[in-house]
């Protein structure tokens, strides 16, 4: 059985990570025979959103622990991911990604990754390992491995650009596809980046989880 990492970023679109999309590469992964083994950093979030009214609001959560929420407590802290029991590494996106993974939603192309992510990936990278970033989330490849890898978030232009800047290379991408860069065993997808409905960011995803498992040796 295929044992597959997937890096959370809390719980909710705006401040961590993508319910709808966590939960699809989930389900994509179990039907395709994968064991998933889900990881968060333990540390607190960059903001809280009230997901309702879309405002900052005036607590404190722990990325780890809202995370937790979706992994129905089946999750474990980031610095204990062990690169060499990993077959293959997802990030699922959210702004959890660009907030609590990174700062890139502040900082933009001058950004900098979570530490025990970018060790994580470059591990597995090193060895081979396929990776699978989604919706915002393939924004940090260029930092996370300091190479010119073939991504996508879809067709928004500004943020393509800043990935070009960052050494990546934007591939546009609709909704319901993917981007596959052989040479470096990397799977990118838009999903809610341009999708307007759950079976919109399920088609990509789907995509995306298959490709990838095909990619491990």
């Amino acid at each position: 059985m295929k044992q597959i990492g997937v890096i959370l970023s809390g719980c909710g679109v705006f401040d961590g990570a993508e319910i709808h999309e966590s939960v699809l590469t989930l389900l994509a992964l179990v039907r395709e025979g994968a064991e998933v083994h889900f990881f968060a950093p333990d540390i607190e979030q960059s903001d809280v959103i009230n997901h309702i009214t879309g405002e900052a609001m005036s607590e404190s959560r722990n990325v780890l622990v809202e995370s937790a929420r979706i992994a129905r407590g089946n999750i474990k802290p980031l610095n204990l991911a062990d690169p060499s029991v990993l077959d293959g590494l997802i990030v699922p996106g959210g702004f959890g990604a660009a907030k609590n993974l990174s700062d890139f939603a502040s900082k933009g192309v001058d950004c900098e990754v979570n530490p025990e992510l970018k060790q994580l990936v470059k591990a597995m990278y090193q060895a081979g390992k396929p990776l699978g970033f989604i919706c915002i989330a393939p924004a940090l490849l260029p930092k996370l491995l300091g190479e010119r890898v073939r991504l996508t978030i879809g067709t928004d232009v500004d943020t393509a650009e800043m990935i070009d800047s960052m050494g990546g290379e934007h591939i546009t991408c609709p909704v319901d596809d993917i981007v596959v860069d052989i040479e470096h065993k990397i799977v990118t997808t838009p999903a809610y980046m341009l999708a307007q409905d759950i079976v919109q960011a399920a088609q990509g995803i789907d995509k995306l989880v298959h490709n990838l498992l095909e990619l491990i040796e």
